[in-house]
């Protein structure tokens, strides 16, 4: 057992950089390939990528053309050449996010019929389809495409004849990125579809005006929406920060006769209307701030205007040179300077002035990391006010997004999954009802619905609805939450939303063990092996590790979830190769025969190990409970305790997460509350207080009382303690009713009202003491130029000199010097809830726990700020 023991210690380790270091190896093509530095401006697209790949037959392509862009594919380039169909890049026509929040980059060919022949994925930066999944799904995804038109509809998941819907079978583990890639060949193919000619324009009610003959101002025009602002700084394009924005551009109709009159003066609106023809509509731009030009420089070669365009439903419109006239002056009082104006007609019968419409501006945004360009198009939307139309505005029925068909097409699933969790959740909450009604030989009240619970977590929650969390979506909501938040994204997998929801509350309500002890599909699977195999005979060959073993090993999940962050840091994409560490998606997304060898051979080896040691994963490697362990610090309400359990070893022996010590206390970081202590708390047989205290009363005839709130029995007179009960030796050591021994801090006693709460700003803020400063002289003068330069870091963001990822960097540094600040005076953490005084001596896990959560809030609300008020560079 001792060879065991140790082999267990390295394994966790051995196997995390033995995939990191196999990983690159099985690097995919397409995962972050490198691009042409000139795709985004080439003409001739097709001398840059694989055309033919995916226009099988066709010998000749012509250079890009059209907005926004496509390439026309021939038979032969000769005279007599026949057009085939056509090939789009998708991110010249979408900038659709997948799960990692950058797009999946597609080559898609469409004959002239409108039916997709041909996708090639060039890029994507999706790891799950690195190392969770292989390459492979999300190319066999792409392949039922194929035979099928743009015109239909096409959508993730079943089939559903009597709705004319055409389903795609998804990528287990990945919906997300398959949601977004549908988004992306649906909008491209439409885009082009409609540009050519193979789908009819849409048909919308003309509008009709309200003339009143009242002439406006332009702060009133603006005032009321039917003048609108498109501002776009220079970081989003991936420049550095100045207080010039990019461009700068105001725009508004110019076909309703008393906005048009208000903007262009009435013998100009009149000029203007002479030259439109029926169904012609008119809007103007002009650029206020910004040395971007909105022309572009296709206006220069060809006649386009390919950096503007107008977006209505799925019908985009753009502009030649013969759609545009020039605009001379705004008539309207307090108008703004413009360097650059024009007036824009739409000639398209699908535009309608009475439905909203948009304003797009094209570009590319350059990666400051890497250099280079991608696709991006920032909207600003419009539509006329309702007392300028006849009737007000028109009823628009827009389309479901993604997430929310995926919702209402598996509601029944999702509503028993959101029952199941309410379940759960509210048995949990009145587990003292079930373990007063157990004892330790008849756990059965307790464990009918762990048993059930790890059950339904096994077959429906893993296999079934394939909802195991895990670390890489912790990693993900990080950066999302620090970067770019997207709900549409998140909301795209109900079953993991739902999940996590229930993760986050019940982990500050309860601690990490109501999830991991009873929800968790791995954690389940790996207990149930355990319990089975001790049914059918090798109980006698199951060991607890050594406690002093144990103490050392728990660290291990910390070390790996913190290197896991810190590699996130730098690169996304290599801290989801090391996720591998997980065992979650080879058990339940992918399965263990559809993944190369040594990913299987983890999954074995873990499980095997679970016949011998109880949850070995969990106790020892999982990343994912280490950071459901840091907040459960913090949870508010903790197991039973009572002052005999410091000199009592029963708890002790029986717990399987090994998470109570010599004195009897609980390591909420790492119980996985499976229910033992409390079933023994209040058993008179089992807990020895409460028999020795039995067998008393019943020698000498006296009443046996219920057992009260506090463990004891209730006294038999009112009148009486129940200190009476506590045996001597227990009265004596330390108090096991609190992970550490009790703390008031000096300065919060007797403070109340507003000086409580100025004093607790302070003490999150503030981590300086006169007891550090006299302890440790040295380490609190670094901790003061630490924070000066951390605050310096965060003036320097503001003002656009310091990257996200510097910030990052700093704030990280701080946080490690002010754990140890405190660590040297202000030794103290809340355990319980957090309005209430019920302070403790810290740990050193306990400040690393307290300080990395405080700075991640503030740092996320720190930046949250600075991204709205446009000041963070990317």
């Amino acid at each position: 057992m001792t060879l065991l023991r140790h082999w267990a210690a390295a394994f966790g380790i051995a196997v995390f950089w033995g995939l990191a270091l196999w990983a690159p190896r099985a690097q995919a093509n397409a995962y972050e390939a490198e691009l042409p530095a000139s795709l985004a401006s080439a003409t001739d697209m097709c001398a840059l990528l694989p055309c033919a790949e995916v226009f099988p037959g066709a010998a000749h392509f012509s250079e890009r053309k059209g907005q926004p862009p496509y390439v026309e594919a021939y038979d032969n380039a000769s005279a007599n050449k026949k057009l085939l169909g056509y090939v789009m890049l998708s991110t010249d026509i979408t900038d659709t996010p997948a799960y990692s929040g950058k797009p999946v980059v597609t080559l898609i060919g469409m004959d002239t019929q409108g039916v997709f022949v041909g996708v090639k994925v060039l890029k994507h930066s999706e790891p799950i389809l690195l190392l969770g999944i292989p390459e492979s799904a999300l190319l066999n995804f792409n392949a039922q495409y194929l035979g099928k038109a743009v015109s239909d509809k096409i959508e993730v998941g079943q089939s559903r004849p009597d709705e004319g819907v055409l389903g795609l079978d998804a990528i287990s583990g990945a919906t997300v990125t398959v949601i977004a890639q549908n988004q992306v060949m649906v909008a491209s193919g439409s885009a082009v579809a409609r540009q050519v000619g193979i789908l009819a324009p849409t048909v919308r009610d003309p509008a009709r005006y309200v003339v009143t003959g009242q002439r406006w101002g332009w702060e009133e025009l603006v005032k009321q929406g039917a003048v609108r602002r498109l501002r776009v700084v220079r970081e989003q394009v991936g420049l550095e920060r100045s207080p010039e924005p990019f461009i700068e551009l105001w725009f508004g109709d110019l076909n309703q006769p008393d906005i048009g009159k208000s903007v262009l003066g009435e013998n100009s609106w009149n000029n203007l209307r002479r030259q439109l023809k029926e169904g012609d509509n008119a809007i103007f731009v002009i650029r206020t701030r910004g040395a971007e030009s909105f022309k572009g420089s296709g206006f220069v070669r060809g006649g386009i205007y390919d950096r503007v365009q107008v977006r209505q439903g799925a019908d985009a419109f753009t502009f030649r040179d013969l759609d545009a006239l020039n605009l001379y002056g705004i008539e309207a009082a307090g108008a703004p300077s413009f360097t650059e104006s024009a007036i824009f007609i739409i000639r398209s019968p699908s535009f309608s002035a009475a439905y909203p419409w948009k304003l797009s501006f094209l570009g590319n945004r350059v990666d400051r990391a890497t250099g280079a360009r991608s696709f991006t198009s920032f909207d600003s939307p419009y539509w006329l006010p309702a007392a300028t139309l006849e009737g007000g505005r028109p009823t628009v029925v827009e389309p479901d997004a993604p997430w929310v068909r995926i919702w209402k097409a598996r509601a029944v699933d999702i509503g028993l999954f959101a029952v199941l969790l309410v379940a759960v959740a509210v048995v949990y909450a009145y587990r003292e009802t079930l373990t007063r009604r157990s004892t330790h030989k008849n756990k059965w009240p307790v464990n009918a619905f762990k048993y059930t619970a790890w059950s339904l977590s096994i077959v429906f929650v893993g296999f079934g609805a394939m909802a195991q969390p895990s670390i890489t979506q912790v990693l993900t909501w990080f950066h999302s939450l620090l970067f770019q938040w997207t709900w549409s994204l998140f909301l795209s997998d109900p079953f993991i939303f739902l999940f996590w929801i229930f993760i986050i509350a019940t982990v500050f309500l309860f601690g990490r063990g109501l999830f991991c002890g009873w929800m968790c599909p791995f954690g389940s699977l790996s207990e149930a092996i355990y319990k089975v195999a001790r049914k059918i005979g090798f109980k006698r060959f199951q060991r607890q590790v050594p406690q002093h073993w144990h103490d050392r090993l728990k660290w291990l999940k910390y070390l790996v979830f913190f290197g896991l962050i810190t590699v996130s840091m730098f690169s996304m994409g290599l801290a989801e190769k090391l996720s591998e560490v997980e065992p979650f998606k080879t058990t339940f997304l992918v399965g263990v025969f559809n993944r190369p060898w040594p990913y299987g051979l983890f999954v074995a080896a873990i499980l095997g190990l679970s016949i011998f040691i109880e949850r070995p994963y969990c106790k020892y490697i999982c990343p994912l409970g280490a950071s459901l362990a840091m907040p459960s610090t913090f949870r508010w309400f903790g197991l039973k305790r009572k002052k005999d359990c410091n000199s009592c070893k029963a708890c002790a022996v029986g717990c399987g997460a090994q998470a109570i010590d010599a004195d009897g206390r609980i390591d909420h970081r790492e119980c996985l509350h499976c229910l033992d202590c409390m079933v023994l708390y209040t058993d008179t047989k089992g807990c020895p207080p409460l028999a020795r205290e039995r067998k008393r009363r019943e020698k000498d005839g006296l009443e046996i009382t219920p057992i009260g709130k506090n463990g004891y029995f209730i006294p038999i007179h009112p009148d009486t303690s129940h200190a009476a009960q506590i045996s001597a030796k227990a009265a004596q050591g330390p108090d096991p009713r609190m992970p550490t021994p009790p703390v008031l801090p000096a300065h919060k006693q007797g403070a109340r009202g507003l000086r409580w709460l100025l004093l607790e700003v302070r003490d999150h803020l503030w981590p300086w003491s006169a007891e550090g400063w006299r302890s440790q002289r040295a380490l609190q003068v670094a901790g003061v130029s630490l924070a000066i330069a951390a605050s310096v870091a965060w003036v320097m963001a503001a003002l656009g000199s310091v990257s996200s990822g510097a910030i990052i960097g700093w704030w990280f540094g701080w946080s490690v010097y002010e754990v140890l600040i405190r660590l040297s005076g202000k030794r103290y953490v809340k355990d319980g809830l957090w309005w209430r005084d019920r302070y403790r001596v810290a740990g050193v896990m306990d400040m690393v726990s307290y300080v990395g959560f405080k700075n991640l809030m503030l740092g996320a609300a720190l930046f949250l700020v600075l991204k709205s008020l446009g000041w963070l560079v990317p």
